[in-house]
């Protein structure tokens, strides 16, 4: 798919401000629509939007087709009379600037089931019809789902693997029994999944019809504490007792001198084509539902990915396994039509890696913090972009613009003070710039490039240093937790933004 001239802006709805802990799909996100219209821009970038699981992470999901009930707006509860207003009103003193997960799952842990609660009493017929007609048309998924978490709830949230043998392995007569016990909390978070899509897709149709496009990631790897590998034990690469065989990561790089060791579980690629990649075609078909474009992480993976025995503590000792890519994205063309995916073709990039992404026509990325290392050639470097591409100035991953420009050696990457010091000289050179509007240069470099799409993390058009951070790869705790304060999107830099997307052809 062909992707016109634009740009847009990368930030998770749980960055957005308000009151209630964590940025939602409420009044905030109507905002952040707006201020995109009005600086001209195309995308909106969000991360993945399932339910988060260890660490946080929305990489690290209890369900590929799920939604994260966090999100959820209390606002729009109180205004379609699911809870009362003075539940808000004694909402805990959540901090303005960072998400406390903790605090919030414990809020909305009890303020949901006061909301189905009161679903469960009304007689609004419109209401109860909406949620029937959403339950019946995502049975594939939510039933699976639901089932998980109630099950999960019921077992003191322990992970599916530690569940006792009847419930682990699927025997048949222990579910019909289980499905019976605990159907007041599955049809609860079928009704929280209800009330999460209902309120993202209104939230995207307004977008939508202001010309703005959802742009969806799509983490490779799946959890293995999902729904997702309970419900399909067979296609992954799993031990009798659920233990993986071997896990996801890749080799020591950028971020981490040992590589980065996530744990996902490995699909059994094999068992996967078996089925003409059922799994998978659904999956995709259910996220670009919910979005106008998908960022693949990690496409890499889908020529070869890095194995690392279960059990390691690194990811040192891992080795390549080819992937059924070529046919895997076939079958989605034929099942799908037309792909609108960005490829997050980062990392160890080879040939093969290419080739797959070239034969599909698909953007790659360019990182302009990774611009400075090297040298002409660099091809992170503005000068060095092809049109199908989307230019970013960091991601998600990266530090700000202003903190990768404030780095010290061994802090977030594995550069030392000789590498910066290098980088540092070679930015201001090839920017002419002085270095005090960094994050801002950095912006006019991507906007100006030939690069079909440009994107900034929303850090950047602020221009906030490392403590806005949102991720910092090999890491298990402290990130996502970044939160932008009520007033930060000032009319300065709505119109700053709004001039250098017009002085660089990617308006509408």
């Amino acid at each position: 798919m062909k992707f016109p001239r634009a740009s847009g802006i990368l930030l998770h709805p749980t960055s957005l401000p308000g009151e209630y802990g964590i940025g939602d799909l409420g009044p905030k996100a109507y905002e952040f629509v707006d201020f995109l219209v009005e600086g001209k821009q195309t995308y909106w970038q969000v991360l993945p939007l399932g339910p988060t699981g260890y660490g946080d992470s929305p990489y690290q999901c209890f369900s590929a087709f799920a939604g994260n009930p966090l999100l959820i707006s209390p606002e729009r509860l109180v205004e379609e009379g699911l809870i009362d207003a003075e539940i808000l009103r004694n909402r805990p003193d959540f901090d303005l600037h960072r998400v406390d997960f903790a605090a919030v799952y414990d809020w909305k842990n009890r303020l949901l089931p006061e909301a189905y609660k009161n679903f469960h009493a009304t007689t609004s017929v419109d209401l109860r019809g909406k949620f029937e007609r959403f339950a019946q048309e995502n049975a594939g998924w939510l039933d699976d789902y639901a089932l998980y978490k109630a099950i999960k709830t019921s077992q003191g949230q322990k992970a599916w693997y530690q569940w006792p043998d009847p419930l682990k392995l699927h025997i048949p007569a222990t579910f019909e029994n289980e499905t019976e016990r605990l159907y007041e909390k599955i049809q609860a978070e079928r009704f929280y999944q209800f009330l999460f899509f209902s309120q993202w897709l209104e939230l995207k149709q307004y977008a939508n019809e202001r010309g703005i496009k959802i742009v969806g990631d799509m983490p490779i790897f799946i959890a293995l504490d999902s729904a997702d590998v309970w419900c399909n034990q067979e296609k992954f690469k799993l031990d009798d007792d659920g233990s993986p065989k071997v896990v996801a990561g890749v080799p020591p790089d950028y971020f981490s001198k040992t590589g980065q060791l996530w744990g996902n579980p490995i699909y059994d690629w094999d068992a996967m084509q078996q089925d003409a990649f059922a799994w998978w075609i659904e999956r995709v078909r259910h996220t670009l539902r919910t979005v106008d474009v998908l960022r693949i992480d990690h496409f890499r993976g889908f020529a070869a990915s890095w194995e690392v025995p279960g059990g390691e503590q690194t990811a040192e000792n891992g080795r390549w396994v080819e992937v059924p890519g070529v046919e895997l994205f076939k079958t989605m063309g034929r099942e799908l039509g037309d792909l609108p995916f960005w490829a997050e073709d980062l990392g160890v990039i080879t040939p093969d890696v290419e080739k797959l992404r070239d034969s599909f026509g698909l953007p790659g990325m360019r990182i302009l913090q990774f611009a400075f290392g090297g040298d002409s050639k660099n091809h992170d470097l503005p000068h060095n972009y092809v049109n199908n591409c989307v230019a970013y100035t960091g991601t998600h991953d990266n530090d700000t613009t202003v903190g990768w420009w404030l780095s010290q050696a061994g802090a977030g990457s594995t550069r030392d003070a000789a590498d910066i010091r290098r980088e540092r000289e070679y930015c201001l050179e090839y920017l002419n710039s002085e270095g005090d509007r960094i994050n801002w240069d950095f912006i006019r470099a991507v906007w100006a490039s030939v690069a079909n799409t440009a994107v900034a993390p929303m850090q950047d058009l602020l221009g906030i240093g490392t403590e806005a951070r949102m991720n910092l790869p090999a890491t298990t705790s402290g990130n996502w937790q970044w939160r932008m304060g009520e007033d930060a999107i000032t009319g300065e830099i709505t119109e700053r933004l709004k001039k250098l997307t017009e002085i660089y052809g990617r308006t509408k």
